[in-house]
């Protein structure tokens, strides 16, 4: 059990402290995997930024996801759940349109006017606060890998073992706190699971982007 998603970040970077010396780039799911991010950005004295990614729901039961969209114009696709629900190809598009509308919304909230952080050739770290299907992960790490990434790591504080088995597949490396033989929800295993908002994410941003500068370090280059 985490206290919160500082903790929680805390606890993760105490496990990545090893990957300091390779000068990673750390990227973090908006919103909730930005507090996690940021203290393992802060613990390994990296770069930290953003991949945005949205889930694609069905339209009549959004909360089950069969997808998702990044940055890049990233989808992937639970190809096997697509087909069982029976969902049409229009339907399929207009849901995958709404979420991209979405998802360019976030870039310019979180992001404002600064260029993403350069990632080619670098090793980056992706952080949420958790693993459920690993949907939205997978998409992330197509869109850090097409802007060239050498290496990803998938961090995350908890997740049920088959999903890091599948997703061992997808990064180079899965680092996980936590893998409990039960789970239904990520926010289970936090005392404080309240929603990140929107101006702390961008808070979040602009002190990590302060202290690149005040290091004089050029983001994403150590």
């Amino acid at each position: 059990m985490f206290k919160d998603r500082s903790d929680a970040g805390r606890q993760l970077a105490s496990r990545l402290a090893r990957y300091t010396a390779l000068e990673p780039v750390v990227v973090g799911l908006p919103r909730g995997g930005l507090p996690v991010a940021a203290e393992v950005a802060d613990r390994l004295g990296a770069p930290l930024d953003i991949i945005v990614v949205r889930k694609i729901g069905l339209p009549w039961q959004p909360e089950l996801g069969i997808g998702a969209v990044a940055e890049g114009g990233i989808r992937v696709l639970n190809d096997v759940l697509v087909e069982e629900v029976g969902i049409e190809p229009i339907e399929l598009e207009a849901a995958t349109a709404r979420e991209r509308v979405e998802l360019a919304r976030r870039v310019h909230r979180y992001r404002g006017e600064r260029s993403a952080v350069p990632v080619d050739g670098r090793v980056v770290i992706v952080v949420d606060d958790g693993l459920a299907t690993g949907y939205t992960a997978r998409a992330a790490i197509e869109a850090i890998r097409r802007g060239g990434a050498r290496r990803v790591i998938l961090a995350v504080p908890v997740a049920p073992e088959d999903s890091v088995a599948a997703m061992r597949g997808v990064a180079d490396e899965v680092m996980v706190v936590d893998t409990p033989p039960r789970f239904f929800a990520i926010g289970d295993f936090y005392e404080d699971f309240a929603q990140t908002s929107d101006e702390e994410v961008v808070s979040l941003l602009e002190r990590a982007a302060a202290r690149s500068e005040g290091s004089g370090v050029v983001p994403g280059r150590g």
